[in-house]
């Protein structure tokens, strides 16, 4: 089977090729799944390029969530069945087939098609779970930067589910329209010389309680300087790769909390039926619409490195995926 391979961390259009593998056979409590969507994920170039939390033995196929059917049930496995449509996160999901525990792969109704399938957990899960950290309540204020990102975009959309108001700051002016598109508003460019003061008139005042970061550099302590007094930064990302720069007066006059968020983290330690109830929020939000997980191009598997060129542009209004 054809399987995108990398056997040295670098720039991942460089380093990622095709290569010829044995088809998986999957163990006790899991499955093997026939991929048909892929998605590329900025955790997944970052891996590649040896700059994530986790960095793989190698050689490594590379890719971390797709949707497909179901191929071949491992031992003990009997809520699923061989032809079934699934989500699920693997390794090596940038192949023809990949494993996946069987506990982990969400059924999926037919009104959630293969393009938002195969990102339906990854970004979205971060959101709604990133909402239950931050443990804000309906009508309470939230405020995020690289809010046209996969998760921004994701957590936005599940807070206006739950009542919860965000606040949503990007970097283009362009941006703002295209998340408008999307039924987004309350959108701020920052490269707009007053947007402290749009920020202002959209909440009316009110205190924002969280502030959710994915920028690092100034970008924190402009997110920091618009948090309400004993609010919290959450820190998610760094696209700026850049340290954090905050102010220590916001920080000790505010009795503000800096926090970090990772999933990875955070997953394993989340009781079962927790899991569940968010699994089936994102599900229930995505087959409804309300939810609208956005493409940018695809690609078919063989073409990875243009794929993967593709996915590491910036100003991409969706995911780039493959196709199996």
């Amino acid at each position: 089977m054809r399987s995108a391979m990398f056997s040295q961390f670098g720039e991942p259009s460089s380093v990622l090729g095709i290569e010829d593998v044995p088809i998986p056979q999957p163990g006790p409590g899991e499955i093997r799944i026939r991929m048909t969507m892929t998605s590329i994920h900025n955790h997944d170039l970052l891996t590649v390029g040896g700059r994530y939390g986790i960095k793989p033995d190698l050689p490594a196929a590379a890719g971390s969530e797709a949707a497909g059917v179901v191929d071949a049930l491992g031992e003990g496995v009997t809520h699923l069945k061989i032809g079934q449509r699934v989500a699920a996160s693997g390794k090596g999901t940038w192949s023809d087939y990949y494993l996946a525990q069987a506990a982990s792969a969400v059924p999926l109704p037919e009104a959630i098609d293969d393009n938002a399938a195969s990102q339906l957990i990854s970004m979205p899960l971060s959101a709604v779970a990133l909402l239950d950290y931050i443990g804000v309540d309906k009508g309470d204020w939230v405020i995020q930067n690289a809010a046209n990102g996969a998760v921004g975009k994701a957590l936005a959309m599940f807070a206006r589910r739950r009542g919860i108001n965000v606040v949503n700051l990007v970097r283009r002016e362009d941006a703002v329209k295209e998340l408008a598109e999307l039924g987004i508003h309350n959108a701020v460019a920052t490269t707009e010389g007053d947007w402290q003061q749009k920020v202002a008139n959209i909440t009316g005042g009110a205190s924002i309680r969280a502030a959710v970061d994915g920028v690092g550099g100034t970008a924190s302590g402009d997110l920091l300087s618009a948090l309400g007094e004993g609010g919290q930064l959450i820190s998610f990302g760094a696209m700026s790769s850049q340290p954090m720069q905050i102010s220590a007066g916001d920080m000790i006059f505010k009795q503000a909390v800096v926090k970090g968020f990772w999933l990875a983290k955070l997953a394993p330690l989340m009781p079962a039926e927790k899991m569940k109830s968010l699994i089936g929020e994102i599900v229930e939000g995505v087959a409804s619409g309300e939810v609208k997980l956005t493409v940018s191009e695809i690609f078919d598997l063989a073409d990875i490195a243009k794929a993967a060129a593709a996915a590491g542009q910036p100003g991409r209004k969706g995911k780039v995926l493959l196709r199996g």
